[in-house]
């Protein structure tokens, strides 16, 4: 068809309740297009008329200011080199309630006793609230936030298909409203609005130190129905002090320690009209904070997928084991409860012991085994509770179903104890609970193994993409700085998380401290008076995450406004970072220095530092030796790469004084690294390989002494059996830079190794999902640490960059221009990969006939591509496809110079 396709504003779909003034509409072009030149957007009232501009994606509405609840139909046209489009079918957006007077509805608290506030874990609360409804409705929106987690009804139905709302926010300055299109559910007469609310992350227990009331002791909602009437009045209802409150099934709730629910306890109907309303209590009306009320720009998390049980075991004869053959975040639906008063407890975990049981060793820590865990700011009878434990207690009705949403779980395995009958794979299902991500990304290639690999990589993420980037699903379900810009351009590659990531950048800005501190978790709800904190915030390489996942954003979506937004909080923590280099010393340095070389002002050795992170054989824990330890390397290495970052940041929004600031910023910490880790023959100081990686990864290393660092990098790789000797940090440009030194083979070399320490370790002792430690299931059997942290899954970016050749290019965001440029070894004889950029699909397909490659290559319209062969060959290659062929190495074409490649 001849008019422009997929339609979307501000990197959703359907832009329902925002909160945006002057919203971002993009679009495809026609297919069979070259390139635009010119088009014409209708939204609303305003018309942009012909603008003359190349300009698709992220385009600024610039009509007259919108109101709350305003519904924009928009549409637009292009011309380019085929011509004049059709108008495009018409989508739409609409606004929320933009403004505190907007809101008519009161904060409302639950009758609550002191003694169950004070309990570590609480009950979920039932409100309602009722209106009449005389008029027809045209149009009705119902406008939700509260503190805690929520699920709301009107007349008995279940409103939406969302999970877990409002969602993790820094809730002191952010707090997220849903909307919701209620119409088909409101009827005349009498009708009755109800929630169920839980503590959730506002109150419940939080990150891998498990808080508590990290953001107050009481919960709250707030909830406000617009009636549209057939003639334009507008008619309001809310949360108010009419509404009543009380306990149901729900008995308690919370994020790590599960869910327990009795069914005998359900006030039956609670939520209709005709209900019973024995037991419930007046609401306490309070007023809380509107002007933190915002829009995500996130999509939500929904209910995604469901899995079947793989196997049900018996290890003992009084608890069953429920395998569903894959790690996931989520829960389990049982329809299999029992008689009435039958209590079953699930027990949920990522590993089995010996016996074939399920197993928690690897996600409480046990005091003995950590390092310096007295000085740790937690409470070790918090650690020792239950976690990942959900019990039911059947009523005994028919049709009777168990399924917590008020809760999540990282598992492939439950036991199932109480159970009287032998459970089957038709009365469990696992459910996937993650944020609803687009996936856009593929890769499958010749070997099945580095398949399974990219799988595993895929559900790794998957699993800890629950309304924010999580470390893992289990023990911290935390929003860790580090592993998020360590993954994040894996995962714009994979999925679209423009606005996932813009969520969370809000709130590690919200969080960011006065004086430029970034917190390590973000939304960060661990408390910030903490006394004699062993882990106090600000470390290189996490904290850079306020630099590198704006940009890494922006180069996969050209969101100019993003980096607008956070340049703010991009350049605090990078000043805040360049003032310790230049204030404080390293008490090491200055006993063995005491006079200060002249670019040790531009050297960041003081501070904590998590460091490299989990190198084989290293334990995660021991925080004391690494606050005491020199962190020099790494820390300086990642203040130039942010401000070299940073000076690029400044050029694109056109920011002069920033680009002279910054350059001059990455080189004066380029110099200071040199003088301080470069010695004078060519080698490193920290002879590691991590340090060796990082020196080529940023530009340390002089050009002329590349070679020589790379070859020692090399050495060390050989020296440890050719197996890798990273961690965290330096895990994901580990291939990329030995490739990129003329040292492919060893690439390779590193991807196929299937002893540990390696990827492909994982592989073969049934991982699915990605490990945090190296071993972290050993050659018995053990297990250890997480299975499921995506941080070392980055290495199959390698796949997509390096293997099947799809490279962003700096100078052309959103692959407005990139290279396809694959490099094939390891005896892969086939590879492919697909990319959905916001232009449209990119996809690069090879194969090896002997000596003989041959790539098929898609570009999408608006775009062009640079192909480069195996064999030093380079071509264009405009809009549409093309096949393109060669010979599989440079050695191979100039031994048959004059032949034809294409």
């Amino acid at each position: 068809m001849n008019q422009p396709i997929r339609l979307r504003v501000e990197h959703v779909d359907e832009a329902l309740g925002i909160h945006v003034r002057r919203p971002r509409m993009s679009w495809r072009l026609p297919e069979g297009t070259r390139e635009q030149v010119a088009y014409q957007l209708r939204a609303g009232r305003w018309d942009s008329g012909r603008v003359e501009s190349d300009q698709s994606i992220l385009v600024p509405y610039d009509g007259p200011d919108l109101a709350s609840g305003e519904r924009v139909e928009w549409t637009v046209r292009v011309w380019t080199d085929a011509g004049e489009s059709d108008w495009a079918e018409p989508s739409w957006w609409e606004m929320g309630l933009l403004d505190p007077a907007d809101w008519v509805a009161r904060w409302v608290e639950p009758a609550e006793p002191d003694r169950v506030r004070a309990q570590v874990v609480h009950p979920a609360h039932l409100f309602r609230g009722k209106f009449t409804l005389d008029d027809a409705v045209e149009r009705a929106r119902l406008y939700v936030t509260a503190h805690g987690i929520y699920e709301f009804f009107v007349n008995g139905d279940r409103v939406g298909d969302l999970e877990l709302t409002p969602g993790f926010t820094s809730y002191r300055s952010r707090l997220q409203v849903q909307t919701f299109d209620v119409a088909p559910l409101l009827r005349a007469g009498e009708n009755v609005l109800g929630a169920v609310l839980s503590d959730g992350w506002f109150r419940g227990q939080t990150s891998g130190f498990r808080h508590i009331r990290s953001y107050g002791d009481t919960l709250a909602l707030l909830a406000q129905l617009d009636v549209l009437r057939p003639d334009g009045t507008l008619r309001r209802v809310g949360t108010g002090p009419d509404w009543l409150s009380t306990t149901g099934s729900i008995v308690a709730a919370d994020l790590v320690e599960g869910q327990v629910v009795d069914l005998r306890r359900d006030p039956a109907g609670w939520h209709s009209a005709d209900a019973v309303l024995e037991g419930w209590s007046p609401v306490t009306v309070v007023d809380h904070d509107l002007t933190r009320l915002c829009w995500s720009p996130s999509p939500p998390v929904r209910r995604v997928q469901e899995l079947r049980p793989v196997a049900v075991t018996r290890p003992a004869p009084d608890r069953q084991v429920i395998d569903l053959g894959q790690n996931l975040n989520g829960w389990v639906r049982v329809t299999s409860l029992g008689p009435a008063g039958t209590t079953l407890s699930l027990t949920h975990g990522e590993a089995l012991d010996a016996s074939g049981d399920v197993t928690l060793d690897t996600l409480s820590p046990d005091a003995d085994d950590v390092p310096g865990i007295d000085a740790w700011p937690w409470d070790m009878s918090m650690i020792k509770r239950s976690l990942q434990v959900d019990r039911v207690t059947a009523a005994g009705t028919d049709g009777e179903v168990f399924e917590p949403r008020h809760t999540t779980h990282g598992f492939q395995y439950v036991r199932v104890e109480g159970h009287p009958d032998d459970l089957t794979a038709d009365d469990v299902t696992g459910v996937v609970v993650h944020t609803d991500l687009r996936r856009t990304g593929s890769f499958e290639c010749s070997d099945v193994r580095i398949n399974r690999l990219h799988e595993a990589a895929v559900w790794s993420f998957r699993g800890n993409a629950c309304d924010i980037p999580t470390d893992c699903p289990t023990r911290e379900r935390a929003g860790w700085t580090g592993d998020w810009q360590i993954f994040v351009p894996t995962a714009a590659f994979l999925y679209d998380v423009a606005g996932f990531s813009t969520k969370w950048l809000r709130d590690l800005a919200a969080d960011q401290r006065p004086d430029g501190t970034v917190e390590h978790l973000a939304p960060n709800s661990v408390p910030t008076d903490l006394t004699d904190n062993p882990v106090p915030p600000g470390a290189a390489g996490w904290a850079d995450a306020a630099v590198i996942v704006p940009w890494e954003i922006y180069r996969a979506y050209g969101d100019v406004r993003l980096l607008k937004e956070q340049w703010p909080s991009m350049t605090a923590w990078v000043e805040y970072a360049a003032t310790a280099a230049k204030d404080r010393r390293h008490p090491d340095r200055a006993a063995t220095r005491p006079t200060p070389g002249p670019h040790e002002r531009y050297l960041w050795d003081t501070g904590f530092h998590f460091g490299e992170w989990l190198e084989p054989g290293e334990h995660e824990m021991d925080m004391a030796k690494r606050a005491a330890a020199d962190h020099g390397d790494l820390a300086t290495a990642y203040l130039h790469h942010s401000a070299d970052l940073l000076g690029q940041i400044a050029a694109v929004l056109g920011d002069v004084p920033g680009v002279c600031r910054y350059a001059d910023l990455a080189g004066f910490t380029r110099w200071a690294w040199q003088e301080e880790f470069l010695r004078p023959d060519g080698t490193l100081a920290t002879d590691t390989q991590a340090a060796h990686v990082r020196a080529l990864a940023f530009g340390l290393v002089p050009d002329d002494l590349r070679a020589q660092v790379a070859g020692r990098l090399v050495e060390l790789i050989r020296d440890a059996g050719t197996h890798l000797g990273t961690g965290f940090l330096a895990t994901p440009y580990l291939l990329p830079v030995l490739a990129d030194t003329g040292h492919l083979d060893v690439a390779y070399e590193l991807l196929f190794q299937d002893t540990e320490p390696s990827w492909l370790t994982m592989i073969d002792r049934g991982a699915t999902t990605i490990w945090e430690a190296w071993n972290g299931i050993d050659e018995h059997g053990t297990s250890t640490l997480s299975l499921n942290h995506y941080s070392k899954g980055a290495v199959v970016s390698f796949l997509h960059r390096y293997v099947a050749g799809i490279q962003l290019l700096n100078d052309h965001p959103a692959y407005r221009r990139f290279r396809i440029a694959p490099r094939p070894g390891g005896g892969l004889t086939t590879a492919r990969a697909t990319h959905d950029s916001p232009y449209g699909r990119i996809e690069s397909a090879w194969h090896l006939d002997g000596d003989r490659f041959t790539l098929d290559v898609t570009v999408p319209p608006g775009t062009t591509a640079e192909v480069h062969l195996p064999d030093g060959r380079r071509h264009d290659a405009a809009p549409g496809t093309a096949t393109f062929r060669g010979l599989a190495t440079p050695a191979l074409a100039a031994a048959t110079a004059g032949e034809e490649g294409r």
